[in-house]
């Protein structure tokens, strides 16, 4: 509960909307609720809960912002002022007729329906929220939208939205970054700035597009270099630059993320992060991920299978992005501050370009074939709930992205 402001003084246990009510109620002031001298008397339609029509007009139940439901009120339309909250409970409306009208149910506005229609109006209020929370976060410029409109389902339940990887138990991180000093780190020779110290070129061209096969490791300039923070080889530090959308599929895939930009081929779109853990801790909760059919767990085998990362319970956006078999997201290891080889930075690029309103996905089960000696170190895959890589182990979980490619089972 955040502080109130000097001209209310009220309970901190109250929710949110005890406290506007109580603050309206008594003419109180409140910076945090948006409460001023000008605004205390005004009421705020929070959302409409039913409709009927009269032959001369037509009223809609209005849930008052700040307010509890036992003091809804039937207004008449030219009362009110909210034709965004008007227009979304007819869509609510209609989506809820039609519904009934596949299940041969008489199409009627009832008192069912209209707790539906609440039900959903509340649950925006909810994923509105947990919206805000998302962004106020998250470090990157990309912003995060959330939407639901195929159930009831709202934000999920256990989960922490962090940035970077956070270590879990007898986990240590050590930072153990060389920086450059180049002047322009795309023009340096072969052996120059930070690729070079490991034998390997530069990662990007001048738009910051990866152009190196997968597989190979993408080395970025660090907080050691002198080059610029505008240096073309700091991509993925810089975090996710488009607008995404967190929504729920309509076909069992539970939520995924879309799109909301359009993205060129080869650009980097965001990392997957979580909780770094042992192989060994990675088994262990395993067999409880797998009761749950959960799908988070990636192993960090570039050079030797140490460390998982588990987004279970604490990641990005990308605990949300959804399997294909045919994905538009490939999967880089990145070194940025830590050169540790057991512990590269996962980093999803777009294989080719993505539409804005077009799903986020890449292949859980991801193969790449080896190009050259460092290549062939990688064989990184998105395993089901710890199980290790041996055949006889998997679990066989069928797919549903629907591609033409499909392997029809995930593992």
């Amino acid at each position: 509960m955040a502080e109130i402001s000097k001209d209310c003084s009220v309970p901190s246990k109250l929710s949110w909307d005890g406290l506007e009510a109580l603050c309206r109620t008594e003419g109180l002031h409140c910076q945090e609720l948006g409460i001023t001298k000008a605004n205390v008397n005004e009421y705020e339609v929070e959302f409409l809960c039913d409709y009927k029509k009269t032959k001369e007009e037509e009223f809609y139940l209005v849930k008052w912002t700040g307010f509890p439901e036992s003091v809804n009120s039937w207004e008449p339309k030219r009362h009110l002022k909210c034709p965004k909250l008007m227009k979304q409970f007819h869509l609510d409306l209609d989506q809820e007729l039609r519904r009934q009208k596949r299940r041969c149910i008489p199409k009627k506005l009832d008192k069912e329906t209209s707790t539906i229609i609440v039900q959903k109006a509340r649950l925006r209020q909810r994923l509105k929220s947990w919206q805000a929370q998302l962004n106020l976060t998250c470090n990157h410029p990309g912003r995060i939208f959330v939407i639901n409109d195929v159930d009831l389902e709202g934000p999920p339940k256990n989960f922490t939205y962090i940035n970077h990887y956070k270590a879990g138990p007898g986990i240590i991180f050590d930072e153990m970054a060389v920086g450059c000093e180049c002047k322009n780190c795309l023009e340096e020779p072969v052996n120059g700035c930070c690729p070079g110290a490991s034998l390997h070129r530069i990662a990007y061209n001048e738009h910051g597009q990866v152009r190196i096969r997968p597989g190979q490791p993408i080395y970025e300039c660090n907080s050691q270099c002198l080059c610029s923070p505008d240096c073309p080889n700091r991509v993925v530090q810089k975090g996710i630059q488009f607008d995404l959308s967190i929504f729920k599929t309509d076909n069992g895939r539970g939520w995924g993320v879309r799109a909301l930009q359009h993205i060129r081929k080869n650009t980097f779109v965001m990392e997957y992060v979580g909780e770094i853990i042992t192989t060994d801790e990675a088994e262990k909760r395993g067999h409880i991920y797998d009761r749950e059919g959960s799908t988070y767990l990636f192993d960090l085998d570039y050079v030797e299978d140490v460390y998982t990362v588990d987004a279970a319970h604490q990641g990005n956006i990308s605990h949300f992005v959804n399997h294909s078999c045919n994905p538009n997201l490939q999967v880089f290891n990145v070194f940025v501050e830590n050169i540790d080889e057991r512990l590269p930075r996962i980093a999803l690029f777009s294989t080719r370009a993505i539409r804005a309103g077009e799903e986020l996905t890449f292949d859980y089960k991801m193969q790449i074939d080896p190009v050259d000696t460092e290549s062939s170190k990688m064989d990184s895959s998105f395993t089901l709930a710890g199980v290790s890589s041996s055949p006889k182990k998997r679990i066989r979980v069928e797919c549903r992205c629907g591609s033409d490619s499909c392997r029809k089972y995930l593992f």
